[in-house]
């Protein structure tokens, strides 16, 4: 038998018999005992929970919640690990070396038919995303370990065309957002949480200092906080309303920000809820593409920053 096939033994005789001495376990496989002990180091190293007990009734075990897990994963769960793998891979996750060796194993210990199955669901299964940055990955990988760790950072940050500074941050989380990645961190220059762009960061290094994350804190939350209307402010906020044809309003009512926004839809009108910076900047920018499928009725605001920009494009190009 192969050394896979071994040690997947050992898991079922110590999941079936409770508790095994080296001896035992030699005896029903019919190998050297030393082999019983590499293979059992070498499940220990893998993350299986074996405990080791001496004395008379001494021997071998598992840890008593890992004997109550199935040791295989089904056809629908297999498949949709194998999916989730696509997916990471795609958006640039900075552990996949691991991932693919999670996804070998997985394939390793599956029988030939299970494995047939598994490759006609993932064969088809394909996610485009923009060529990801190779240099994220060091970045990234130094933020998940301080965001598990406490670690906090100093880092070079270039914002736009701003000269590049140097910050102290306790980093809090990482956001995945729109083929992005951003780092949720307390910033000591700020003194506040802010959320930075990955690949903005040109240098990162630990420091000696250590930080504990608040206990409420969600980057998700406070991330999209920063994007999303102040609904428990909502004087401050400026009606849109647009008319159009139904599948161009379609659309702005299941974008990202506008469909936050929602407040009453027809067949051919939409009503939105927005903050004035954001119609000033975001808005207008949204809403160009659909050029004629859509008319602007309110507010003057948002119709002057439309012909600006227009106008602004025309000239640039007439010139």
């Amino acid at each position: 038998m192969s050394k896979a096939g071994n040690m997947l033994s050992i898991l079922w005789l110590l999941k079936q018999r409770k508790r095994m001495t080296a001896s035992e376990i030699a005896d029903e496989l019919e190998i050297n005992v030393r082999t019983v002990y590499r293979y059992i180091d070498a499940l220990c190293a893998s993350g299986v929970p074996i405990i080791s007990d001496s004395g008379h009734n001494g021997g071998y075990s598992l840890l008593p919640l890992f004997t109550e897990a199935p040791l295989f994963f089904d056809l629908e769960e297999q498949k949709a690990i194998m999916h989730a793998a696509t997916f990471a891979k795609e958006a640039g996750y900075p552990f996949s070396d691991a991932l693919v060796r999670a996804v070998t194993k997985l394939k390793m210990y599956t029988n030939q038919e299970q494995l047939n199955k598994i490759n006609r669901h993932t064969m088809g299964f394909d996610v485009i995303q923009p060529p990801v940055n190779a240099a994220l990955e060091a970045s990234l990988k130094e933020l998940e370990v301080s965001v598990a760790n406490g670690y906090a950072l100093e880092m070079v940050y270039q914002r736009g065309c701003e000269p590049a500074k140097t910050r102290r941050i306790d980093p809090y989380g990482l956001v995945y957002w729109k083929n992005r990645w951003y780092v949720m961190a307390y910033c000591h220059l700020r003194r506040e949480v802010r959320s930075f762009r990955v690949d903005h960061i040109q240098a990162l290094s630990r420091t000696d200092s250590a930080f504990q994350r608040p206990a409420e804190f969600s980057a998700r939350r406070d991330f999209l906080k920063n994007l999303l209307p102040d609904t428990d402010n909502p004087e401050q906020l400026i009606s849109i309303r647009i008319q159009g044809r139904q599948q161009a309003l379609n659309d702005l009512c299941e974008h990202w920000l506008l469909g936050h926004a929602l407040v009453e839809r027809s067949l051919e009108h939409a009503h939105f809820r927005l903050e004035e910076q954001a119609i000033r900047t975001f808005v207008p920018y949204f809403l160009i593409p659909y050029g004629k499928a859509i008319q602007v009725l309110e507010p003057p605001l948002l119709k002057e920053r439309l012909v600006a920009i227009t106008s602004d494009l025309l000239q640039f190009y007439q010139n």
